[in-house]
Protein backbone atom coordinates (compact mmCIF):
# COMPACT_ATOMS: atom_id res chain seq x y z
CA UNK A 1 0.00 0.00 0.00
CA UNK A 2 2.76 2.32 0.69
CA UNK A 3 4.68 1.86 -2.34
CA UNK A 4 1.29 2.26 -4.08
CA UNK A 5 1.01 5.74 -2.26
CA UNK A 6 4.13 6.95 -3.19
CA UNK A 7 4.10 6.03 -6.82
CA UNK A 8 0.87 7.61 -7.26
CA UNK A 9 2.75 10.93 -5.19
CA UNK A 10 5.63 10.76 -7.76
CA UNK A 11 3.49 10.51 -10.60
CA UNK A 12 1.27 13.78 -9.51
CA UNK A 13 4.64 15.61 -8.67
CA UNK A 14 5.95 15.10 -11.82
CA UNK A 15 2.73 15.67 -13.83
CA UNK A 16 2.25 18.79 -12.10
CA UNK A 17 5.80 19.78 -12.32
CA UNK A 18 5.41 19.56 -15.79
CA UNK A 19 2.07 21.81 -16.13
CA UNK A 20 3.94 24.26 -14.18
CA UNK A 21 6.92 24.20 -16.54
CA UNK A 22 4.12 24.77 -19.88
CA UNK A 23 2.49 27.77 -18.13
CA UNK A 24 5.35 29.31 -17.37
CA UNK A 25 6.72 29.06 -21.11
CA UNK A 26 2.81 30.55 -22.17
CA UNK A 27 3.38 33.32 -19.57
CA UNK A 28 7.08 34.24 -21.00
CA UNK A 29 5.94 34.35 -24.44
CA UNK A 30 2.83 36.24 -23.63
CA UNK A 31 4.65 39.33 -21.62
CA UNK A 32 7.57 39.06 -24.14
CA UNK A 33 5.16 39.39 -27.20
CA UNK A 34 3.19 42.18 -25.59
CA UNK A 35 3.95 44.69 -23.58
CA UNK A 36 2.09 44.18 -20.03
CA UNK A 37 1.72 46.46 -16.97
CA UNK A 38 3.18 45.63 -13.77
CA UNK A 39 -0.56 44.96 -13.05
CA UNK A 40 -1.47 42.67 -16.02
CA UNK A 41 1.53 41.02 -15.89
CA UNK A 42 0.28 39.97 -11.92
CA UNK A 43 -3.05 38.92 -13.00
CA UNK A 44 -1.47 36.95 -16.36
CA UNK A 45 0.71 34.99 -13.59
CA UNK A 46 -2.34 34.70 -11.06
CA UNK A 47 -4.86 32.99 -13.77
CA UNK A 48 -1.72 30.60 -15.10
CA UNK A 49 -0.71 29.67 -11.87
CA UNK A 50 -4.58 28.78 -10.85
CA UNK A 51 -5.12 26.96 -14.33
CA UNK A 52 -1.38 25.70 -13.89
CA UNK A 53 -3.06 23.59 -10.83
CA UNK A 54 -6.66 23.35 -12.44
CA UNK A 55 -6.58 19.32 -14.00
CA UNK A 56 -4.28 17.79 -10.94
CA UNK A 57 -6.60 19.42 -8.53
CA UNK A 58 -9.69 18.46 -10.50
CA UNK A 59 -8.29 14.89 -10.74
CA UNK A 60 -7.74 14.37 -6.81
CA UNK A 61 -10.98 16.02 -6.05
CA UNK A 62 -12.93 13.82 -8.80
CA UNK A 63 -11.78 10.42 -7.53
CA UNK A 64 -13.40 11.08 -3.99
CA UNK A 65 -16.42 13.15 -4.57
CA UNK A 66 -19.35 13.42 -7.28
CA UNK A 67 -21.54 16.82 -7.53
CA UNK A 68 -22.34 19.06 -10.12
CA UNK A 69 -20.05 21.75 -9.24
CA UNK A 70 -17.14 19.72 -9.34
CA UNK A 71 -18.24 17.75 -12.24
CA UNK A 72 -18.20 21.29 -13.98
CA UNK A 73 -14.60 22.39 -12.73
CA UNK A 74 -13.49 19.16 -13.87
CA UNK A 75 -14.68 19.52 -17.43
CA UNK A 76 -13.60 22.97 -17.63
CA UNK A 77 -10.33 21.78 -16.51
CA UNK A 78 -9.75 18.47 -18.48
CA UNK A 79 -10.84 21.23 -21.53
CA UNK A 80 -8.57 23.49 -20.38
CA UNK A 81 -5.74 20.50 -20.01
CA UNK A 82 -6.50 20.12 -24.39
CA UNK A 83 -6.43 23.38 -25.05
CA UNK A 84 -2.87 23.68 -23.41
CA UNK A 85 -1.21 20.75 -25.69
CA UNK A 86 -1.70 23.00 -28.54
CA UNK A 87 -0.98 26.40 -27.09
CA UNK A 88 2.20 24.70 -25.94
CA UNK A 89 3.44 23.34 -29.56
CA UNK A 90 2.15 26.89 -30.46
CA UNK A 91 4.58 28.67 -28.24
CA UNK A 92 7.42 26.56 -28.70
CA UNK A 93 7.17 27.02 -32.13
CA UNK A 94 7.09 30.76 -32.24
CA UNK A 95 10.18 30.54 -29.80
CA UNK A 96 11.62 28.29 -32.60
CA UNK A 97 10.74 30.26 -35.69
CA UNK A 98 12.67 33.49 -33.51
CA UNK A 99 15.66 31.56 -32.76
CA UNK A 100 15.92 30.13 -36.43
CA UNK A 101 15.72 33.74 -38.13
CA UNK A 102 17.73 35.09 -35.35
CA UNK A 103 20.76 32.89 -36.73
CA UNK A 104 19.72 33.39 -40.31
CA UNK A 105 20.04 37.16 -39.77
CA UNK A 106 16.08 37.90 -40.66
CA UNK A 107 13.90 40.20 -39.01
CA UNK A 108 10.11 38.59 -38.37
CA UNK A 109 7.25 40.17 -36.66
CA UNK A 110 7.08 38.02 -33.25
CA UNK A 111 3.85 39.39 -32.42
CA UNK A 112 2.18 38.52 -35.63
CA UNK A 113 3.46 34.73 -35.67
CA UNK A 114 2.28 34.28 -32.23
CA UNK A 115 -1.05 35.63 -33.19
CA UNK A 116 -1.13 33.45 -36.43
CA UNK A 117 0.09 30.51 -34.00
CA UNK A 118 -1.93 31.05 -31.33
CA UNK A 119 -5.12 31.66 -32.99
CA UNK A 120 -4.60 28.69 -34.78
CA UNK A 121 -4.03 26.14 -31.41
CA UNK A 122 -7.59 27.88 -30.56
CA UNK A 123 -9.58 26.96 -33.41
CA UNK A 124 -7.99 23.11 -33.33
CA UNK A 125 -8.40 22.72 -29.88
CA UNK A 126 -12.61 23.64 -30.18
CA UNK A 127 -12.48 21.21 -33.32
CA UNK A 128 -11.41 18.84 -30.97
CA UNK A 129 -13.81 19.67 -28.53
CA UNK A 130 -16.94 19.16 -31.02
CA UNK A 131 -15.21 16.37 -32.78
CA UNK A 132 -15.32 14.42 -29.95
CA UNK A 133 -18.44 14.53 -29.00
CA UNK A 134 -20.00 12.93 -32.28
CA UNK A 135 -19.68 9.37 -32.37
CA UNK A 136 -19.17 7.54 -35.70
CA UNK A 137 -19.81 3.83 -37.35
CA UNK A 138 -17.19 2.48 -38.54
CA UNK A 139 -17.48 -0.94 -40.13
CA UNK A 140 -15.29 -4.04 -41.07
CA UNK A 141 -15.27 -7.71 -42.69
CA UNK A 142 -14.28 -10.04 -40.82
CA UNK A 143 -13.21 -13.06 -42.37
CA UNK A 144 -12.73 -16.01 -39.84
CA UNK A 145 -11.45 -19.64 -41.14
CA UNK A 146 -13.35 -22.53 -39.74
CA UNK A 147 -15.76 -19.74 -38.77
CA UNK A 148 -18.88 -22.11 -38.35
CA UNK A 149 -21.70 -21.36 -40.41
CA UNK A 150 -24.10 -20.05 -39.10
CA UNK A 151 -21.94 -17.04 -38.81
CA UNK A 152 -21.56 -16.31 -41.87
CA UNK A 153 -22.87 -13.10 -42.52
CA UNK A 154 -23.70 -12.10 -39.35
CA UNK A 155 -22.88 -8.98 -37.29
CA UNK A 156 -21.15 -7.85 -34.07
CA UNK A 157 -21.25 -4.64 -32.65
CA UNK A 158 -17.20 -3.42 -30.54
CA UNK A 159 -17.40 -0.62 -28.51
CA UNK A 160 -14.54 0.64 -25.74
CA UNK A 161 -13.45 2.96 -23.72
CA UNK A 162 -16.29 5.37 -22.93
CA UNK A 163 -14.78 6.61 -19.56
CA UNK A 164 -18.08 7.10 -17.81
CA UNK A 165 -17.30 9.72 -15.04
CA UNK A 166 -17.20 13.09 -14.24
CA UNK A 167 -17.06 14.24 -18.05
CA UNK A 168 -19.47 11.37 -19.83
CA UNK A 169 -22.29 9.68 -17.63
CA UNK A 170 -25.75 7.96 -18.64
CA UNK A 171 -27.40 9.95 -20.81
CA UNK A 172 -23.99 9.42 -22.94
CA UNK A 173 -23.99 5.98 -22.56
CA UNK A 174 -28.64 5.83 -23.50
CA UNK A 175 -27.31 7.48 -27.04
CA UNK A 176 -24.68 5.07 -27.39
CA UNK A 177 -26.96 2.04 -27.06
CA UNK A 178 -29.39 3.37 -29.32
CA UNK A 179 -27.27 3.76 -31.90
CA UNK A 180 -25.84 0.09 -31.31
CA UNK A 181 -29.46 -0.83 -31.25
CA UNK A 182 -30.37 0.49 -34.47
CA UNK A 183 -27.35 -1.52 -36.38
CA UNK A 184 -29.04 -4.52 -34.74
CA UNK A 185 -25.56 -6.45 -33.94
CA UNK A 186 -26.03 -10.31 -33.47
CA UNK A 187 -23.30 -9.97 -30.56
CA UNK A 188 -21.97 -6.83 -28.49
CA UNK A 189 -18.55 -6.61 -27.21
CA UNK A 190 -17.16 -3.88 -24.50
CA UNK A 191 -13.60 -4.09 -24.34
CA UNK A 192 -12.66 -2.27 -20.81
CA UNK A 193 -12.86 0.92 -19.96
CA UNK A 194 -16.68 1.83 -19.47
CA UNK A 195 -15.97 3.72 -16.25
CA UNK A 196 -13.17 6.35 -15.73
CA UNK A 197 -12.00 5.15 -12.37
CA UNK A 198 -13.40 8.72 -10.89
CA UNK A 199 -16.05 9.16 -7.94
CA UNK A 200 -19.54 7.63 -9.70
CA UNK A 201 -23.06 5.98 -8.96
CA UNK A 202 -21.63 2.56 -10.67
CA UNK A 203 -25.12 1.24 -10.99
CA UNK A 204 -26.66 4.59 -12.07
CA UNK A 205 -24.45 5.07 -14.83
CA UNK A 206 -24.72 1.31 -16.28
CA UNK A 207 -28.20 1.37 -15.83
CA UNK A 208 -28.90 2.12 -20.02
CA UNK A 209 -26.97 -1.52 -20.64
CA UNK A 210 -30.01 -3.12 -19.30
CA UNK A 211 -31.45 -2.32 -22.80
CA UNK A 212 -28.49 -3.10 -24.40
CA UNK A 213 -29.50 -7.15 -26.11
CA UNK A 214 -28.41 -9.14 -28.72
CA UNK A 215 -29.03 -12.94 -29.76
CA UNK A 216 -25.86 -14.21 -29.05
CA UNK A 217 -25.38 -12.18 -26.10
CA UNK A 218 -23.45 -8.85 -24.56
CA UNK A 219 -20.16 -9.47 -23.12
CA UNK A 220 -17.43 -7.13 -21.25
CA UNK A 221 -14.16 -7.38 -19.86
CA UNK A 222 -12.76 -5.18 -17.40
CA UNK A 223 -10.00 -2.60 -18.48
CA UNK A 224 -7.26 -0.64 -16.47
CA UNK A 225 -9.88 2.10 -15.45
CA UNK A 226 -12.05 -0.63 -13.68
CA UNK A 227 -8.93 -1.93 -12.11
CA UNK A 228 -7.01 0.84 -10.71
CA UNK A 229 -8.17 -0.40 -7.05
CA UNK A 230 -10.93 -2.21 -6.51
CA UNK A 231 -13.10 -3.35 -8.87
CA UNK A 232 -16.44 -5.14 -7.38
CA UNK A 233 -18.51 -2.14 -7.57
CA UNK A 234 -18.16 -1.85 -11.02
CA UNK A 235 -17.87 -5.32 -12.10
CA UNK A 236 -21.23 -5.93 -10.08
CA UNK A 237 -23.40 -2.83 -11.75
CA UNK A 238 -22.45 -4.04 -15.11
CA UNK A 239 -23.51 -7.84 -14.36
CA UNK A 240 -26.53 -6.33 -12.71
CA UNK A 241 -27.69 -4.67 -16.08
CA UNK A 242 -27.64 -7.93 -17.51
CA UNK A 243 -24.13 -7.92 -19.27
CA UNK A 244 -22.21 -11.11 -19.69
CA UNK A 245 -18.26 -10.32 -17.48
CA UNK A 246 -16.07 -12.47 -18.75
CA UNK A 247 -13.45 -13.06 -16.05
CA UNK A 248 -10.60 -15.20 -17.67
CA UNK A 249 -13.90 -17.40 -19.10
CA UNK A 250 -14.34 -18.95 -22.40
CA UNK A 251 -18.19 -18.90 -23.25
CA UNK A 252 -20.04 -20.53 -27.06
CA UNK A 253 -22.03 -18.63 -28.79
CA UNK A 254 -23.55 -21.22 -31.75
CA UNK A 255 -20.27 -22.83 -32.46
CA UNK A 256 -17.97 -19.80 -32.14
CA UNK A 257 -15.44 -19.57 -29.06
CA UNK A 258 -15.26 -16.27 -26.94
CA UNK A 259 -12.63 -15.21 -24.34
CA UNK A 260 -12.47 -12.72 -22.24
CA UNK A 261 -9.36 -11.86 -20.22
CA UNK A 262 -9.65 -8.72 -17.89
CA UNK A 263 -6.68 -6.43 -17.90
CA UNK A 264 -4.81 -6.91 -15.02
CA UNK A 265 -4.67 -11.00 -15.96
CA UNK A 266 -3.48 -9.87 -19.54
CA UNK A 267 0.02 -9.75 -19.50
CA UNK A 268 3.03 -11.65 -20.08
CA UNK A 269 3.03 -15.22 -18.43
CA UNK A 270 -0.54 -14.48 -16.95
CA UNK A 271 -2.30 -13.97 -20.36
CA UNK A 272 -0.65 -16.97 -21.56
CA UNK A 273 -1.57 -19.27 -18.37
CA UNK A 274 -4.85 -17.71 -19.09
CA UNK A 275 -5.65 -18.82 -22.49
CA UNK A 276 -3.92 -22.14 -21.85
CA UNK A 277 -6.29 -22.85 -18.79
CA UNK A 278 -9.36 -22.41 -20.59
CA UNK A 279 -8.38 -25.24 -23.60
CA UNK A 280 -9.11 -22.91 -26.54
CA UNK A 281 -9.68 -25.72 -29.79
CA UNK A 282 -7.35 -24.48 -32.37
CA UNK A 283 -9.73 -26.48 -35.31
CA UNK A 284 -12.39 -23.47 -34.31
CA UNK A 285 -13.02 -19.47 -34.76
CA UNK A 286 -12.40 -17.99 -31.37
CA UNK A 287 -12.82 -14.18 -30.40
CA UNK A 288 -10.51 -12.76 -27.70
CA UNK A 289 -12.10 -9.68 -25.47
CA UNK A 290 -8.86 -8.09 -23.77
CA UNK A 291 -8.56 -4.21 -23.33
CA UNK A 292 -5.10 -3.75 -24.31
CA UNK A 293 -3.62 -4.95 -27.56
CA UNK A 294 -0.10 -5.12 -25.70
CA UNK A 295 0.69 -9.27 -26.16
CA UNK A 296 -1.42 -10.48 -29.10
CA UNK A 297 1.86 -12.71 -30.23
CA UNK A 298 0.86 -14.43 -27.11
CA UNK A 299 -2.76 -14.43 -28.53
CA UNK A 300 -1.72 -15.77 -31.33
CA UNK A 301 0.69 -18.78 -30.24
CA UNK A 302 -2.13 -19.85 -27.80
CA UNK A 303 -4.54 -20.18 -31.47
CA UNK A 304 -6.89 -17.43 -31.26
CA UNK A 305 -8.47 -16.34 -34.42
CA UNK A 306 -9.44 -12.81 -33.67
CA UNK A 307 -8.53 -10.16 -30.86
CA UNK A 308 -10.76 -7.08 -30.36
CA UNK A 309 -8.89 -4.50 -28.03
CA UNK A 310 -9.54 -0.75 -27.08
CA UNK A 311 -7.28 1.16 -25.06
CA UNK A 312 -5.33 2.99 -27.13
CA UNK A 313 -7.85 5.90 -27.98
CA UNK A 314 -5.29 6.45 -31.07
CA UNK A 315 -3.54 9.20 -29.16
CA UNK A 316 -7.20 10.98 -28.82
CA UNK A 317 -5.20 14.18 -30.62
CA UNK A 318 -1.91 15.44 -32.06
CA UNK A 319 0.90 14.85 -30.83
CA UNK A 320 0.15 12.28 -28.56
CA UNK A 321 -1.24 10.25 -31.21
CA UNK A 322 2.06 10.67 -32.63
CA UNK A 323 3.67 8.26 -29.19
CA UNK A 324 0.79 6.04 -29.30
CA UNK A 325 1.71 4.64 -32.55
CA UNK A 326 5.29 4.41 -31.96
CA UNK A 327 4.22 2.77 -28.77
CA UNK A 328 1.73 0.14 -30.09
CA UNK A 329 2.79 -0.01 -34.16
CA UNK A 330 0.38 -1.33 -36.46
CA UNK A 331 -2.15 -2.57 -33.40
CA UNK A 332 -2.80 1.26 -32.45
CA UNK A 333 -5.82 1.18 -34.34
CA UNK A 334 -7.92 -0.91 -37.01
CA UNK A 335 -7.49 -3.97 -38.32
CA UNK A 336 -4.51 -6.06 -38.65
CA UNK A 337 -2.77 -8.89 -38.19
CA UNK A 338 -0.12 -11.41 -36.90
CA UNK A 339 1.08 -15.00 -37.73
CA UNK A 340 -2.52 -16.27 -38.46
CA UNK A 341 -4.62 -14.08 -36.03
CA UNK A 342 -6.45 -10.88 -36.66
CA UNK A 343 -6.48 -8.02 -34.38
CA UNK A 344 -9.31 -4.78 -34.25
CA UNK A 345 -8.38 -2.00 -32.00
CA UNK A 346 -10.65 0.32 -31.37
CA UNK A 347 -10.05 4.13 -31.00
CA UNK A 348 -13.35 4.11 -28.31
CA UNK A 349 -15.90 5.82 -27.92
CA UNK A 350 -15.26 8.10 -25.21
CA UNK A 351 -12.30 10.19 -23.73
CA UNK A 352 -10.03 10.34 -21.18
CA UNK A 353 -8.45 13.44 -19.89
CA UNK A 354 -9.17 16.44 -22.30
CA UNK A 355 -12.28 15.64 -24.01
CA UNK A 356 -10.97 16.72 -27.32
CA UNK A 357 -10.60 14.10 -30.54
CA UNK A 358 -8.23 15.31 -33.25
CA UNK A 359 -6.79 13.19 -36.08
CA UNK A 360 -8.80 10.26 -34.25
CA UNK A 361 -13.05 10.06 -33.97
CA UNK A 362 -15.12 8.18 -31.35
CA UNK A 363 -16.46 4.94 -32.45
CA UNK A 364 -18.76 2.10 -32.23
CA UNK A 365 -17.03 -0.67 -34.42
CA UNK A 366 -19.57 -2.91 -36.60
CA UNK A 367 -18.05 -5.84 -37.42
CA UNK A 368 -19.49 -8.16 -40.46
CA UNK A 369 -18.30 -11.93 -40.25
CA UNK A 370 -17.27 -13.60 -43.44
Amino acid sequence: MCMRLRRIVRIIVIVQTVLFLTHFLLYQTFTFCWTATSASAFWLKLVLGVLSISFVSATLLAHRYNNPLLRAFYRAAAVWLGLLTFLAVAAVASWLSLGIASLAGLHINFHRIVDWLFGAAAVLGVAGVINASWTRITRATIRLANLPAAWRGRKAALISDLHLGHVRNGNFMRRLVAKILDEGPDAIFIAGDLYDGTAIDAHSAAAPLRKLTAPHGVYFVAGNHEQFGDDSKYLQAVKDAGVRVLNSEKVEADGLQIVGVPYRNAHGEHLASALKNLGLDRDRASVLLVHAPDHPEIAEAAGVSLQLSGHTHLGQFIPWSWFARRIYRQFVYGLSRIGKMQVFTSSGAGTWGPPLRLGSNPEIVMLQFE
